[in-house]
């Protein structure tokens, strides 16, 4: 990441404006600060809201393919994770803290390492190991976007881009500091790096009776 942000300034810092870069950089960073400070004031149960690039972006209700994907998938993901012991999943709105933004992606993996830190009270939660988004059309644009670019640069391991709608899936993986396409597809199977182990038919994100039966898989093991 530190070769990216040097290719990122060095424009900048040959500029002759570079002071007054500088400044407004300053002043918007620091009115960025204080929107950040009063959503966290503001937020409440009920509402699934981010904070990215400067701007509080509210959720509305998912429709019902994306609540059937989220569900599938989450509670396979959930069920082999506690089974094995191997961290925590949390769904929907579970506000995970980035330097710059804040995000509540559909599902979210964390290992034991970071689940040791988590308390009853806890709301804000870390930088996630482990990323599902469901896309819709409203978050199609930032899930393929600032999300895909800010998941990489800050170490989340293993990112799931689910279109429920095609019912496909695209597994990214961590390569190097970036992310590298594992898998695309709907049919066959989808093996997780990060939640070690893990294994199951894409269908069964998208199809009842596939689920269930996948869930019985798991629970026999």
């Amino acid at each position: 990441m530190s070769d990216r942000i040097e290719t990122l300034i060095a424009p900048i810092r040959d500029s002759p404006f570079l002071p007054e870069i500088a400044d407004r950089l300053s002043r918007e960073l620091a009115e960025e600060t204080l929107r950040r400070a009063k959503l966290y004031e503001e937020i409440t149960p009920e509402q699934k809201v981010e904070f990215i690039d400067g701007e509080v972006i509210l959720h509305s209700p998912a429709r019902n393919v994306h609540l059937d994907a989220t569900l599938n998938i989450s509670q396979l993901l959930s069920y082999f994770a506690r089974m094995h012991r191997l961290g925590e999943v949390k769904v929907e709105k579970c506000l995970c803290v980035f330097p710059r933004n804040d995000y509540e992606p559909d599902i979210v993996f964390f290992g034991k390492a970071k689940c040791a830190a988590f308390a009853a009270d806890t709301v804000k939660f870390p930088i996630p190991d482990f990323v599902v988004e469901v896309l819709s059309e409203s978050t199609e644009a930032r899930d393929r976007g600032v999300k895909f670019e800010d998941y990489a640069a800050h170490g989340v391991g293993e990112y799931w881009i689910v279109d429920a709608e095609r019912e496909t899936v695209e597994q990214y993986l961590m390569r190097d500091g970036a992310y590298v396409l594992e898998m695309k597809g709907s049919t066959g199977e989808i093996h997780s790096q990060v939640i070690s182990g893990f294994a199951t038919p894409v269908r069964a994100f998208f199809n009842a009776e596939e689920n269930l039966s996948a869930l019985q898989k798991l629970l026999n093991e």
